[in-house]
This record gives C-alpha cells, sequence and structure tokens, in this order.
C-alpha cells in the first residue's frame, strides 16, 4: 500500500483534491487529525495559495467530555469538522483514509502548561515538545487517539512523535548555529530533565551533561587513530544523520570539508556543520530547521595541535562518550518514554478500534528524539513502521533495513519519501530511490507531501509509482 500525505485544508473546498490525488496510483492518503503550527503553500486551492496556521489543532469536533486537564485546540482556518469533510470526500473516489495523528509536539499546549514540557539540563523548557513523562500528557495522547479512532473512523492510525520531542526545531526565527553544538550536544540538550524525568537519571546525569556542553572538564579522549561513526536523530516529521570520522590527520596548514546534505520532515531537524573537516548541513522540507556548527581543528581529526605538538581531541564525537559509564541508564530512561507511551497508546486503540491497522513513524535510534520515535527495541503490537527516507538514499536504505531487522513477520515497513525540494522533481530520479528503498525491506513508500507539491512533483510521484509497480 502506497500513502500520500495531506492536510485537511488542501482538501476542503477543492473539489478537484480528491480526483488529482486518486490519479498519482496510491491507495490510501494521510490525513492530518492532529498537527502542529505550519505555513504552508495550497497551489491548487481555489481560495487561496499560502495559508499560516498560527497554532497546533485538532481538527475534529471537540467533545467536551472526552477530554481531561489537556484539551487540543480548535482551528479557525477550517471548519471544526474539516477532517471528517475530507475523509468523506476522499473516500468518494474510493482511497482509504488514515489519520495522522501528531502527538508530543504541541506548542499551544505546552505553552500553556509550562510543568510539563521538555526541559534540558540547564532548565530551559522547550515549549513545543510535551514530555511523556508526565501522567497528563500520557492522558492527553490517550484521548487524542481514541477520540480520531472513535469520531474520526479512520481506515488507519498514524502515530508521529510518539515520544519525547528534543533540541532541533524550528522556533520563530531560528538563531541557534552559532553556538558551535556538536552532533553530541545536540543529543544530550535533548535530554529531558522536567521534574518527572530528573531523578530517573544516576544522581550527577545533569552535572555531567552541563559540564560537557559547556565544556568546563575534558572528557574521555579520543585516539586520532581511531574511526568514530555518529548517528544522531533530528525529528517530524523528525531523522538520522551519521558522521564518520576518519582516522588520518590532515597537514596542520591544511583546511579540508567534506558536505553532505541531508533532509529532515517538517517539524524537527537538527543540521551539524563542521568546520575544517566534515559538514554535514541539513535542509528542512516543511517548517523546521535548526542547525548547528562544530570547529574541528584543521591539524587532524581527533587531534590538536598547539606550538608545534599534536595532542588528543577531549571534545566527544559522541552522546556515548560523553555520558561513559552513564550511557546504559540513561539510554534506557530515554528508551522507556516512547515505550511506555507507545503501548499505552497501542492499547487503547486495540480497546476502541481492533482491526484498524497502526503505523508507528519510528527511528531504530535509541537516542532519537523528534517526529520519528525511538523504536530501538521493534514493536510487535503495530502493523507498519516507517522510517524517514529524506537524507541521502545510502543512509536512509541503512536505517530502513534497520528498523526490517526489527520487524517481525508479517509487519510491513514503509518509506517516509520526500517529494519536495531539494529533491528534484524528476520522475527517474524518485523511481531509483523507491527501488533503493524497496531492496533495503520497504514494501510500502509514504508519499510527503502531495498537498504542498508543485504539478511537475506531482506528476513525477505518479510516474515513479508506475515504474516501480
Amino acid at each position: 500500500m502506497n500513502v500520500a500525505y495531506v492536510y485537511p485544508w488542501d482538501i476542503v473546498g477543492d473539489p478537484s483534491a480528491p480526483e488529482r490525488l486518486a490519479g498519482l496510483g496510491v491507495e490510501a492518503v494521510a490525513l492530518a487529525a492532529s498537527y502542529h503550527s505550519t505555513r504552508a503553500a495550497t497551489p491548487y486551492h481555489p481560495s487561496h495559495r499560502v495559508l499560516d496556521v498560527p497554532y497546533p489543532a485538532f481538527y475534529l469536533p471537540i467533545r467536551p467530555s472526552s477530554w481531561s486537564r489537556l484539551v487540543p485546540a480548535t482551528p479557525t482556518w477550517t471548519p471544526e469538522d474539516a477532517y471528517l469533510q475530507a475523509r468523506d470526500a476522499l473516500k468518494a473516489v474510493g482511497l482509504q483514509v488514515h489519520a495522522w495523528t501528531v502527538l508530543t509536539h504541541n506548542s499551544h499546549l505546552g505553552t500553556a502548561n509550562p510543568d510539563l514540557v521538555v526541559r534540558n539540563a540547564f532548565g530551559d523548557p522547550y515549549p513545543y515538545a510535551l514530555c511523556p513523562a508526565h501522567e497528563d500528557v500520557l492522558e492527553y495522547c490517550e484521548h487524542l487517539v481514541k477520540e480520531i479512532l472513535t469520531v474520526g473512523e479512520p481506515d488507519g492510525l498514524i502515530l508521529e512523535a510518539c515520544g519525547p520531542m528534543g533540541f532541533g526545531h524550528q522556533s520563530v526565527h531560528e538563531k541557534t548555529s552559532g553556538a558551535d553544538w556538536t552532533p553530541a550536544d545536540s543529543d544530550l540538550l535533548s535530554l529531558c530533565f522536567c521534574t518527572a524525568c530528573a531523578d530517573r537519571y544516576p544522581a550527577d546525569t545533569r552535572d555531567r551533561v552541563r559540564a560537557v556542553i559547556d565544556r568546563t572538564h575534558p572528557t574521555q579522549p579520543t585516539p586520532a587513530t581511531t574511526a568514530t561513526t555518529h548517528s544522531t536523530q533530528s525529528t517530524s516529521p523528525t531523522t538520522s544523520s551519521t558522521t564518520t570520522v576518519a582516522p588520518a590527520p590532515a597537514p596542520a596548514s591544511t583546511s579540508t570539508s567534506t558536505t553532505t546534505g541531508t533532509t529532515t520532515p517538517g517539524n524537527t531537524t537538527t543540521g551539524t556543520t563542521t568546520a575544517g573537516n566534515t559538514t554535514t548541513g541539513t535542509t528542512t522540507a516543511g517548517n523546521t530547521t535548526t542547525g548547528t556548527s562544530t570547529p574541528v581543528s584543521t591539524s587532524g581529526i581527533g587531534t590538536s595541535s598547539t606550538a608545534g605538538t599534536t595532542t588528543p581531541n577531549t571534545q566527544p564525537l559522541t552522546i556515548e562518550q560523553a555520558l561513559g559509564e552513564l550511557t546504559d541508564e540513561v539510554r534506557a530512561v530515554r528508551a522507556d518514554l516512547s515505550d511506555s507511551l507507545r503501548h499505552r497508546l497501542i492499547a487503547v486503540a486495540r480497546r476502541t478500534a481492533p482491526n484498524t491497522p497502526i503505523t508507528l513513524h519510528a527511528n531504530p535510534n535509541p537516542w532519537a528524539a523528534g517526529a520519528f520515535a525511538p523504536l530501538p527495541s521493534g514493536e510487535p503490537g503495530a502493523d507498519v513502521l516507517v522510517a524517514n527516507c529524506w537524507g541521502d538514499p545510502a543512509t536512509d536504505a541503512t536505517r530502513l533495513a534497520q528498523l526490517k531487522d526489527l520487524s517481525t513477520p508479517g509487519q510491513r515497513i514503509g518509506a517516509y519519501v520526500l517529494a519536495l525540494p531539494p529533491r528534484p522533481a524528476d520522475a527517474a530520479v524518485l523511481a531509483d530511490q523507491l527501488r533503493t528503498y524497496a531492496k533495503a525491506g520497504a514494501t510500502e513508500f509514504h508519499l510527503y507531501h502531495a498537498g504542498l507539491a508543485s504539478p511537475q512533483r506531482l506528476a513525477a510521484i505518479a510516474e515513479a509509482l508506475r515504474q516501480h509497480a
């Protein structure tokens, strides 16, 4: 089954939208039932071309008795029942409709309830990130799923941000790149130390994290002769980027640079720029991009040069190196946050609509934070596991293969494929990527985004799917 992603406002008020989507050759549409704030192009709509969505909203009628402390907001830019109107129009042309459900990414509720949001080791709140360590947040997500299944009656349920959000996020005009934080720093800044999380970690975890980020004490040296691989999750819904540090040092007078472009789903992106040796830039299709840049000695990766001498570079290259002996315990705490939320939501979904298939946006990286939540041990309770495929196709394929290895017999693997810039509007290129993802284990393609894509891009999607069929 192939799935095209859309917003309710792409369908409501545009009578031509359902047939246009059916013409892509997909069997289903992922229709946003709850979604974060954004600014979206609407290239086909008869009434507008740009729609400003100033706050996260729920696109089904809100029944007050169905909620507790946290109640989602009602949109003003679409009808209150926009999901239902769009669902009916799509089903009328033979398309299945799956409810695209964004869970812990909600700046409206986070701003109104600062005691329930993720806080880093310095106590800084992330208002867009509801922390699933809080019972109120868990209950809100349960109510969200139950209402969508009860009122929306979708053909499938898609869970995004089914775990803690992290540091990477576009907030107003993002101004974080000049801090020169490394990929390890971004992972460390994604660890939550809110009142419900802080005591779960080993006693000195907060001090260790703060010291590493501020460089106030040396960490375990990394030998210049050892190759180190770092994998980090941004995340949008959002993806992992992998930076491999080569063992061979460059001459002291030489500055080299390598650039790898990655793309990350709309709501959570961390890009890392390393001056002098390795550069990973991140481009976000959608509305969220965070960039960080890291200066590295030009005398050789893993070493620093002072007065003609070479000494080990004590800057951590991975979150594991930064946390040292605390790694296993901290990682277990992080995994438990996503596991607990996921298990509760699958349970309520099975009670409410036993035969409705459940799709998880997931990442095998245990440190993942964002739209694609960490799933290092798999999830047999889900029907489909979907990995982000917005970056380098080879890296995407590796992630897909890892997710495939975690799957159970009969469980489907989906590739969340970007059809927006910086990807070209080229059917041959897209078809080649689909073949790469299929070889890695993908049995279905989730295409982002059929409402935002130009006519040329929609034509490329349709032709690529036809070639792959």
